[in-house]
């Protein structure tokens, strides 16, 4: 009978232990990706003008960031640790859908628009900003949670 309780007993430990251990992703990739709000970049108003400084994401969850520039300079929205640390599921720009494995930089020469679909990977304070145009105020920070 001693036996039998101890069996059950170190069962019951090893399905708890086993339980306790299983991770749990916050996100579903079956379900159409959670819309951030669009990153404008430029107005007719102010060249520098960058609508959104901040945006707060969770591991395992995919995403869809319309990326919108006024036209009014150049600008090369780069992310480099961020870009590193999500799986890049597609790049949507004009008619065109592109499937890469990464990215470096989104350079807009003139007025134009894309969409990049992603899940991020790892966690972390990841920084972007339009490159040389930092000191006027055009970067902002992904926070991966």
């Amino acid at each position: 009978m001693r036996l039998i309780k101890t069996i059950m007993v170190t069962g019951m430990a090893a399905a708890i232990a086993v339980s306790s251990s299983v991770a749990v992703a916050k996100g579903d990739l079956t379900r159409r990706p959670t819309k951030l709000p669009d990153l404008v970049l430029g107005t007719e108003d102010n060249r520098y003008y960058l609508s959104e400084k901040e945006y707060n994401l969770e591991t395992g969850k995919s995403y869809k960031l319309k990326i919108i520039s006024s036209g009014q300079t150049e600008y090369a929205l780069q992310a480099p640790e961020f870009f590193t640390s999500i799986f890049l599921r597609k790049v949507e720009a004009g008619d065109m859908e592109i499937k890469a494995v990464g990215l470096t930089e989104l350079e807009f020469e003139q007025e134009g628009e894309a969409e990049i679909y992603f899940v991020p990977i790892k966690p972390g304070k990841f920084e972007f900003y339009s490159e040389g145009l930092e000191i006027k105020g055009m970067e902002g920070v992904f926070n991966v949670q």
